[in-house]
């Protein structure tokens, strides 16, 4: 498995933009090592938006139809979006059904320590920890072994998973995770031996899931992922350091859903990245993510000062008389000017599937 990296210079990430192939990533997406954009980081983190990789994508010289299952992609992220906005903290728990089968509200032992004995997963779950990433398919098989072999309930795993993450987006993550596990969906997913080998590219056999898929209506917990963690995933803030604002310009408030380096680039105004302790409690990020969103900010948002502390301990503490903000589900108590963010389409609200929110965005396309 290749190792992946992530540049933390902007410029580096627009050349990753314009490596962008439509044809291969729709024929080859689905293997781990398939023509993926790995730009996934940039957009959960707001430094480059969806909208913005479309208009690339239409600026090339392939079709819409072509193009279509890319975009598609991208929607989905989008799709998760508008689910988050439209139903707040409601997606923190069973959106659409209760989770069946459910022996325990942690995590196997064995996942979290690479030792599942699937070498396909466990390889994955080492360069996981490593460098922040995995392909979508191999993130559908570990919530599947999670979930639906080792019968824990989603929300754990989904925040252990979402922990390691350079890409962290809880929308994306936790529906998808709600997604394998049924309860954001008519049925569990499932996979067995023959689908990791073919997407992962090994020969292994002999495994608890060399089965058919009737099999999994009887199957019970592995004993290789029967012992469960519970440990707490806890966030490494840097320490409060202070920070000057000069109150005769504007200042704009960057987060951990928030790095765009070009947001207001012109304006001369106080540049603070906003580490919210109660954030991080609810949804905690590893040294790695920590350290990927921090490294972005200080090398591309210019004078960018980071306070470590709550918003409305920043305002009375510093007072600034002009506050600009990107509009996201966590900022609901964020005040001042609010900025939407870049969507693809114009569709809006909550769609209980991504083909029926597909359906009304494809209306927007020029085929």
């Amino acid at each position: 498995m290749k190792k992946i990296k992530f540049p933390i210079i902007f410029s580096e990430v627009q050349q990753r933009i314009q490596q962008i192939n439509p044809i291969k990533y729709s024929n080859t997406r689905n293997y781990i090592d398939g023509s993926v954009s790995y730009l996934s980081p940039y957009i959960s983190r707001g430094i480059i938006s969806t909208k913005d990789i479309f208009k690339h994508v239409l600026s090339l010289d392939y079709s819409v139809k072509q193009s279509e299952k890319f975009i598609q992609e991208l929607a989905w992220r989008d799709y998760w979006q508008q689910i988050w906005i439209a139903k707040g903290n409601e997606i923190n728990f069973d959106l659409k059904n209760k989770q069946l089968k459910v022996s325990n509200t942690t995590i196997s032992k064995s996942i979290v320590e690479a030792n599942t004995g699937i070498k396909a997963l466990d390889n994955a779950i080492i360069n996981f920890y490593e460098n922040g990433y995995l392909h979508n398919h191999l993130r559908m098989y570990i919530a599947s072994l999670a979930c639906n072999v080792a019968e824990s309930h989603w929300s754990f795993p989904a925040k252990w998973m979402y922990y390691h993450l350079l890409d962290a987006d809880w929308a994306s993550n936790a529906l998808s995770w709600q997604w394998i596990a049924g309860t954001n969906s008519k049925k569990k997913y499932f996979a067995n031996q023959d689908n990791i080998n073919k997407y992962c590219n090994t020969k292994q056999s002999n495994t608890f899931l060399d089965i058919t898929y009737d099999d999994f209506e009887t199957l019970q917990i592995p004993k290789e992922l029967l012992e469960t963690d519970s440990f707490i995933l806890k966030t490494p803030l840097p320490a409060k350091e202070p920070i000057k604002i000069d109150n005769k310009k504007p200042t704009y408030i960057y987060n951990f859903y928030n790095l765009d380096p070009l947001w207001g680039k012109e304006i001369s105004a106080n540049r603070i990245l906003l580490l919210e302790p109660s954030h991080f409690e609810q949804y905690p990020i590893s040294l790695n993510s920590m350290s990927f969103m921090s490294g972005f900010s200080k090398n591309n948002i210019d004078n960018i000062q980071v306070y470590v502390g709550e918003f409305n301990d920043f305002i009375l503490d510093h007072a600034p008389y002009e506050v600009n903000y990107k509009e996201h589900p966590l900022n609901s108590h964020y005040t001042g000017i609010k900025v939407s963010r870049d969507f693809i389409f114009d569709v809006k609200g909550y769609y209980p599937s991504f083909f029926s929110y597909w359906k009304k965005c494809k209306k927007e396309l020029i085929y």
